[in-house]
């Protein structure tokens, strides 16, 4: 067996040099395909951590009536944290709010003054909620609106932060389909270069083929050269493929140095490196064997 398999792979060695500049082709091809999927896996992993972040910092606030008791808001707290949905919950005191008020209008002397006029503190205290997934801060607001403790509750802003929320959302949908299309795209691109590669392989040696025929050869002996050369188109295109993203995200990383996006390409890329290149010589080898499955089904009559 192990015989077999080191005569077919050099075999398949020998195709492969022999194509020439089919080969390089077939392999520029293949690696254009896998450098634009890596690209974009890339991407979306640095938009999903910019995202990310801005989800972070996107919750809604349950403003309860000034003369809710804290014990009472606590009870709604616990009773909103039984929600596998929900993150975090925190209370935000009168204070809390006041001081985060005053700190955020410092550099306005008119909302300051106003303040200072009303000689109080007109703020409510309420929950900042946070979910695991923004689509589910509408269930949230339904269910306060609902719940046991609604009469304490003077509002939701739900409502003012809607907007943002679904902007966010149509965002990570939309970049999540682009990918999907993009990826099932270049992989009919790669599967149909393989097979074409392969079918022109297989058609200028189909002398030697009916060479081996006739002197016994069996089925897999003949098909595992193609089958390997597959996997060098595959490996070979996932190698150059890892070498022009980092060259590529490097140069982004030079000229567009301040965008944030940007700036987390070359840290997602080092943290995921292992995982990219066991991915795309996966995805590459994969790609190589089915079109060389798909060519010998067609044109290797054996």
């Amino acid at each position: 067996m192990f015989l077999t398999i080191s005569r077919t792979f050099k075999e398949a060695l020998k195709n492969f040099t022999r194509n020439g500049w089919l080969s390089i082709a077939t392999v520029s091809i293949l690696t254009m395909s896998l450098f634009v999927i890596s690209v974009f896996f890339v991407v979306t992993l640095a938009v999903d951590d910019v995202l990310q972040n801005v989800q972070e910092r996107v919750n809604i606030s349950i403003y309860f009536k000034s003369d809710v008791s804290v014990e009472n808001i606590n009870a709604a707290k616990a009773d909103l944290e039984k929600f596998k949905e929900i993150k975090s919950v925190e209370y935000v005191s009168k204070e809390q709010a006041l001081e985060s008020f005053k700190n955020s209008s410092i550099a306005k002397p008119i909302i300051m003054q106003a303040l200072d006029e009303i000689g109080g503190n007109p703020l409510w205290p309420s929950l900042a909620v946070k979910t695991t997934d923004s689509r589910q801060y509408e269930l949230i607001s339904e269910y306060v609106k609902k719940s046991n403790f609604s009469t304490d509750v003077s509002s939701v802003n739900y409502a003012q932060n809607k907007e943002n929320i679904d902007k966010l959302n149509k965002i990570i949908i939309t970049i999540r389909k682009i990918g999907i299309v993009l990826g099932l795209l270049f992989t009919i691109i790669s599967l149909l270069v393989t097979f074409n590669a392969i079918r022109i392989t297989i058609y200028t040696h189909k002398n030697e083929v009916e060479i081996m025929r006739l002197v016994g050869a069996s089925n897999s002996f003949i098909r595992l050269p193609f089958i390997f050369e597959g996997v060098i188109y595959g490996i070979l295109s996932s190698v150059v493929s890892m070498i022009l993203l980092v060259i590529s995200i490097k140069l982004i990383n030079i000229y567009l140095p301040s965008v944030t996006l940007v700036s987390n390409l070359m840290s997602i890329y080092s943290g995921n490196f292992w995982s990219l290149l066991g991915g795309q010589i996966l995805l590459g080898s994969l790609l190589g064997i089915i079109g060389s499955l798909i060519a010998m089904r067609k044109y290797l009559k054996v």
